[in-house]
């Protein structure tokens, strides 16, 4: 047996230990909330915590495929009575799973149709030759994207424009290996990808989701300006600010690409003019987008899961045949879609045991007497915690109305809790299944899952910053103070 061999059994009994630790652990204590309701944990939610410290632990540690660790996560669910099979496996196809696979789709088909070299190419003639130019210039086309569009729509429009872009910067002397370019190109899309979707309601269900729950709580409405007026900044500074922290962890090993801009500029001019395919492709997808976009204003569109339109969209790309089986069976990165389906599975695991609940009223009540800003910080960090773990949505729904409660008996403006908690929640930095953009950018195979973790700390931390940094100066210069007078 060799060192490596023994780290990964060691990792893999670790996790099924620490699972049993808490399947057979005394039932521990209530959570009571701020009005005094006792909430207890029963042993299906404390076996749900375990499994999810097992998923964690195998995830982190990539032990066996993200995948397999996924399908690990149902079969546990089963074969230990926290929940029927049925339910732990429906999760497996939850619509947000198919919006992701639909995603994919779209990407894919940019990729064959050419329209991914085309803006790679014509972006590299804007931006120049300069390394951190260059990723700079991606991550504002990325954020800005998902300001109309779900950040995971955009992710997988904008991967296969990397993968270009890093093809060009290897050159021919590429021996295949992961490089610092390529681990700031793709960890950083998928960060700013989620920073850009906290800036208007459309980035993403977690932050209508969140308007709504201010709404029900203190019936004060959250018009669409306001939000972005409140939240655009904010998520704009952390475009900037993840820039500037990826150039010192992951500095590229060239400060410049000499002759990128005229080998970009003999790349497009080789593509000729723009065919009938890319045409047809770009008008799919511009049309499903357009269902998206417009899904909150329609009527007849808002009953529509938003997985439709970019299913329909890859149904079209396959029956045009744009995709064809060997897309299907070879190209879609199964692992991704397996990995989501899993995290799926274990957030509503964790959600209908009632062990999310549990989690947040226990942590929440901790510091029920606390100062204001250790009040909001522990509430943002809590969200923030919660999001790399389960669905972000679920993280709003459990942690924003015990939140909002407390906040009333501290004279903290729920305001600030309803922004600083959006905005955590649209940033997983710390683990894949955190968000679609993250498990995306894994396919690169620039980053190990362990790399991805140790880049999210600090990305987090100065997050962590940006937030006490908005709540002293821009918030109350818009009219938000933080606390109620």
């Amino acid at each position: 047996m060799n060192g490596i061999n023994a780290k990964r059994i060691f990792f893999i009994l670790l996790g099924i230990s620490v699972f049993l630790i808490f399947y057979y652990a005394p039932q521990f204590g209530p959570a009571v909330d701020p009005s005094g309701k006792s909430f207890e944990l029963s042993q299906q939610g404390k076996a749900a915590i375990g499994l999810f410290f097992l998923a964690s632990i195998w995830w982190v540690f990539e032990v066996t495929p993200i995948g397999v660790t996924s399908l690990m996560i149902g079969v546990a669910q089963a074969l230990f009575l926290i929940r029927p099979a049925k339910e732990a496996f429906r999760d497996f196809m939850d619509p947000t799973v198919m919006f992701i696979l639909g995603s994919l789709l779209i990407g894919l088909a940019f990729t064959k149709s050419g329209i991914t070299k085309r803006i790679a190419y014509k972006m590299l003639d804007v931006v120049g030759e300069d390394t951190r130019k260059i990723l700079l210039g991606v991550f504002i086309v990325t954020a800005l994207l998902t300001h109309i569009m779900a950040h995971t729509a955009v992710a997988a429009t904008m991967f296969p424009i990397l993968v270009t872009i890093l093809a060009l910067y290897n050159g021919d002397n590429s021996d295949g290996k992961p490089n610092k370019f390529g681990k700031a190109l793709f960890i950083g899309m998928a960060y700013t990808a989620g920073a850009g979707s906290i800036c208007t309601l459309l980035g993403g269900a977690r932050n209508p989701a969140a308007v709504g729950f201010y709404t029900e709580f203190t019936g004060k409405e959250v018009s669409f300006v306001d939000f972005s007026i409140h939240l655009a900044p904010f998520g704009w500074a952390s475009v900037f600010l993840i820039w500037a922290l990826l150039m010192i962890i992951y500095k590229p090993e060239k400060a410049n690409i000499p002759g990128l801009r005229d080998k970009a500029r003999s790349e497009y001019a080789k593509l000729g003019p723009i065919k009938k395919q890319e045409i047809f492709v770009s008008i799919v997808v511009v049309c499903a987008l357009a269902m998206l976009v417009l899904q909150p204003i329609i009527p007849a569109l808002k009953t529509m899961d938003r997985s439709v339109p970019l299913l329909l969209a890859g149904v079209l790309f396959f029956l045009s045949n744009v995709l064809n089986a060997e897309d299907l069976e070879k190209k879609i990165p199964w692992n991704i879609v397996l990995l989501f389906s899993g995290a799926m599975s274990i957030g509503f695991c964790l959600w209908q045991t009632g062990a999310a609940q549990w989690i947040a009223i226990k942590w929440l009540a901790m510091i029920a007497g606390a100062h204001w800003l250790v009040f909001l910080l522990a509430v943002c960090f809590l969200v923030m915690l919660m999001t790399n773990f389960i669905m972000n949505v679920a993280a709003i729904a459990i942690t924003l109305p015990v939140a909002l409660v407390m906040a009333q008996y501290l004279g903290v403006n729920p305001e600030l809790i309803l922004y600083g908690a959006v905005a955590m929640a649209g940033m997983p930095f710390l683990l894949l299944i955190g968000a679609a953009p993250n498990a995306i950018a894994y396919q690169s195979k620039q980053f190990s899952t362990g790399e991805f973790f140790v880049s999210g700390i600090p990305a987090s931390a100065v997050i962590m910053g940006l937030l006490i940094f908005m709540t002293f100066t821009y918030w109350p210069i818009v009219g938000m103070p933080a606390l109620l007078r």
